[in-house]
């Protein structure tokens, strides 16, 4: 998928096979959505080599649930947005939480899975405390921005960071102005993340205000300015 993906289990008894199932699962979301790979249905589709009902049903799942959140977002969440069909921006969450599925299906209560430093944990850290994630700065890679304390939540954040300006206003087709990231908090990872880089991409004003009006979901936004803005309910420690 062309990132790191993280697990960590804290459960007493985990079976080896579990954990393969599930490494095997992101395996061939790659080979399924990678838009670096030539031979990709996604590749194929995207080059009109591939009808959409000739895919596999995961790729009509996504591209259906990439247009449901388009419409959602006012076109700020476009698996268009670079001028080429490429829903990882959603794929990534998805992925994750199609994971936490097979890990809860076999019993597994206590874990974090990472992908690209967005992550869902589940349950406990240890007997007595939950989980505490940390948001990194966007400017000073080194310091924490935020804690965020949960028991079962997906965390998400999109900001230039590393990789640059890889989010874009797909109604100018350049970075947003005035935002260094936004993070989104709440049930599902690849909602989530959709909602982050949304947000991110309408901008320190617009951004924050259609935040506010989220169900299910909450964000904290950091300015150009290194203003913070947090939503009503985020679970900042």
């Amino acid at each position: 998928m062309g990132m790191p993906i993280v697990v960590d289990v804290r459960d007493e008894s985990v079976d080896d096979a579990v954990l393969d199932r599930m490494f095997e699962w992101f395996r061939r979301v790659d080979a399924t959505f990678s838009t670096y790979k030539d031979d990709s249905e996604i590749s194929r589709l995207g080059r009109g080599e591939l009808a959409l009902e000739e895919t596999d049903p995961d790729v009509r799942l996504v591209l259906e649930r990439c247009e449901q959140l388009r419409e959602e977002t006012r076109g700020y969440f476009d698996a268009h947005a670079a001028g080429m069909l490429d829903p990882s921006g959603l794929v990534k969450g998805w992925s994750v939480d199609r994971a936490v599925e097979f890990l809860h299906q076999a019993d597994l209560r206590n874990f974090a899975v990472s992908a690209g430093g967005d992550m869902r944990v589940s349950g406990r850290a240890v007997p007595e405390l939950c989980w505490r994630v940390g948001i990194q700065h966007p400017r000073e890679r080194r310091e924490v921005a935020a804690v965020v304390e949960a028991n079962d939540l997906a965390i998400a954040t999109s900001g230039a960071y590393a990789r640059g300006d890889h989010v874009v206003d797909p109604h100018t087709g350049r970075p947003p102005a005035g935002v260094l990231s936004v993070t989104v908090v709440g049930p599902e990872l690849a909602t989530a993340d959709a909602y982050a880089t949304a947000a991110f991409a309408m901008g320190p004003h617009a951004g924050p205000r259609w935040t506010a009006r989220l169900r299910g979901y909450e964000a904290m936004t950091i300015c150009a300015d290194e203003t913070v803005l947090t939503t009503a309910r985020f679970p900042a420690a």
